[in-house]
């Protein structure tokens, strides 16, 4: 099966699972510990990580999905969403150790035509984070600083002047900024 089929019957099997099925849910987790098994030990290789390790590494990356899969988009692939949460699980392991490497984790290895995986990743992060503004300072932001609106049609369009918008768009990026600095503590 190639990668993309694959990520596909994932991605299908959890859309199951989050309906109620568990026969689903249970093919799942058996697919995603093999590949989590492979993918935690090329990331930790090099590092001196004991075997044991590894699995726990994988059995903290697999309760953080089943505890966290309501957040999965189901219109994205699964499997960059599952490499992304392992991937900050081994960060995670490392830093108990007193280490701070990087950990690469391959994810061309969920080739989906025309779709940056890194792209989707990055894209789920900037909107979970921009959930946490006001509708109107969501607005501005991603109307300024994602669609390239200037300041002066953002202004005319929800009936403000050009100095609030950039007042808000200064006040939400800041804040945009801290919450940013604390979910990656």
């Amino acid at each position: 099966m190639d990668r993309k089929a694959r990520d596909a019957e994932w991605s299908a099997l959890m859309r199951a699972a989050t309906a109620g099925d568990e026969p689903a849910y249970r093919t799942l987790l058996e697919d995603l510990s093999r590949l989590l098994r492979g993918a935690v030990r090329r990331g930790f290789a090099g590092v001196g990580v004991a075997r044991d390790d590894v699995e726990d590494v994988v059995q903290d990356t697999l309760l953080a999905i089943h505890l966290k899969r309501h957040t999965w988009d189901p219109a994205m692939p699964l499997g960059p969403w599952v490499l992304a949460i392992a991937r900050n699980k081994m960060i995670d392991d490392l830093r108990r150790r007193g280490r701070r490497p990087e950990i690469p984790i391959d994810l061309t290895q969920f080739d989906i035509e025309g779709d940056d995986q890194q792209a989707s990743i990055d894209a789920q992060d900037v909107a979970r984070i921009l959930n946490g503004l006001s509708d109107r300072n969501r607005d501005i932001v991603q109307s300024i600083s994602i669609n390239g609106h200037s300041a002066r049609d953002v202004a005319d369009r929800l009936g403000m002047t050009e100095v609030a918008v950039r007042v808000a768009l200064h006040r939400s990026l800041k804040a945009l900024a801290d919450t940013y600095q604390e979910k990656s503590r």
